[in-house]
């Protein structure tokens, strides 16, 4: 029997779709409604001083970086679903425009995210 890399994005794909759920609608809430208005926290609480010095520590970056990358695994998987509703073969070429593209975007954090220095 041949060795399926399924399981790898399967497991992204579900950790995405973890963090979606339970984390993006009330990442939503607090940095586009909530602090804006003043609700939660204070006007300044999103300032770029802070969110730098939140990028910069370790326990920040690590969250940024699940944050964002399992986000796109998990979008990648989704885009590659709607193909398949929308009747169009899921083949080797679109897998790896999706995948690559979200194989990408991890890189590019990660890469960043080590350049803001600790």
């Amino acid at each position: 029997m041949r060795r399926s890399h399924a399981p790898i994005f399967w497991l992204l794909f579900g950790a995405g779709g973890m963090h979606a759920a339970l984390l993006g609608i009330a990442l939503v809430f607090v940095t586009g409604v909530a602090v804006p208005l003043g609700w939660l926290l204070p006007g300044d609480a999103l300032a770029y001083p802070r969110m730098l010095a939140f990028a910069q520590n370790g326990i920040g970056k690590l969250l940024l970086f699940a944050v964002i990358s399992l986000f796109a695994w998990h979008a990648a998987h989704r885009l590659l679903c709607t193909l398949h509703d929308f009747g169009i073969h899921k083949g080797l070429a679109a897998k790896s425009l999706f995948y690559g593209a979200a194989l990408l975007l991890t890189l590019v954090v990660g890469w960043n995210l080590l350049a803001l220095g600790f």
